[in-house]
């Protein structure tokens, strides 16, 4: 029998010019946006603002973690054109704000670092008073590789802890949580003066203190912005829902954060990791 989510997950579906428009410019660009290819449930609000996710790198991820509905196997191909195509449809959509991400290519040298570089640089160029935000894979520890995100100056680096330590060896097997904490502690290293951000999800098998345990790791990795967001499980084949929280419980651990030290957090059952990310900077 399908699982019935509470009333305060229900979204609205996606309609209205900006949202029509959206869709039809990553269509005629042939992007991806991580918002389709993982069936955000706010896909239709920031479509509608006219905010998206890129998703560089194909669409084909390397890895298979348990909670995710991206395409998993042998990726493509890179898209010579993808930096400035991404570029030109920010500019399109006169964006004060980009966000972009990929899957993760462990298959690649560099993890696609240097198409982030170029990515970050192309926008910048284009569009001169747009703020941008990476949403990096752990690029297998490789120093190198973030070192070359970092020097391409976005404005926020952020990449996602997903879960608690506890559930890395069932939920994200070939992750590790404290490569993921060296690599969020390693972007102030480099330059000081970058925003770093993490988030993860709940509602998959955690208990309370491992939760606060997650934020202060994140907090003592020099984790600026922070983004916790119910579970929904994508599919039958995907880890399964073990508890919704309610947005009483989201705004007990946005209060927890508070005190940890974090610049802005987003807590609630429909946050995802790059939801209303531009509030950071409001």
């Amino acid at each position: 029998m399908k699982r019935r989510h509470p009333d305060w997950l229900k979204v609205k579906i996606g309609s209205g010019e900006n949202y029509v428009k959206m869709k039809s410019l990553l269509r005629n660009a042939k992007l991806h946006t991580i918002c389709e290819e993982a069936h955000c449930p706010n896909m239709a609000e920031c479509f509608d603002r006219g905010t998206a996710v890129f998703l560089i790198l194909g669409d084909v991820c390397t890895r298979n973690c348990r909670y995710c509905n991206v395409k998993h196997g042998k990726p493509g191909v890179l898209n010579p054109d993808e930096p400035i195509d991404v570029a030109e449809s920010v500019k399109q959509l006169g964006l004060k704000y980009a966000v972009v991400t990929s899957v993760t290519r462990d298959d690649l040298v560099d993890g696609g670092a240097n198409v982030f570089f170029e990515t970050v640089r192309e926008i910048k160029k284009i569009n001169p008073g747009c703020k941008v935000e990476v949403l990096i894979p752990d690029f297998q520890g490789n120093l190198d590789s973030l070192k070359k995100v970092v020097d391409s100056c976005p404005d926020v680096i952020n990449h996602n802890i997903e879960v608690v330590e506890q559930l890395f060896p069932n939920i994200r097997p070939e992750g590790n949580y404290q490569r993921s904490l060296d690599l969020l502690k390693n972007i102030k290293k480099i330059n000081n003066d970058v925003k770093s951000k993490s988030g993860f999800m709940i509602g998959i098998g955690e208990n309370k203190e491992q939760i606060i345990k997650t934020m202060q790791d994140l907090r003592k990795s020099d984790v600026d912005f922070l983004t916790i967001g119910q579970y929904l499980q994508p599919t039958r084949n995907h880890a399964e829902i073990m508890k919704y929280y309610t947005p009483e419980e989201f705004n007990e651990f946005k209060v927890i954060a508070v005190d940890l030290g974090f610049k802005h957090i987003e807590s609630g059952p429909l946050v995802r990791s790059s939801y209303r990310a531009h509030k950071a900077f409001c």
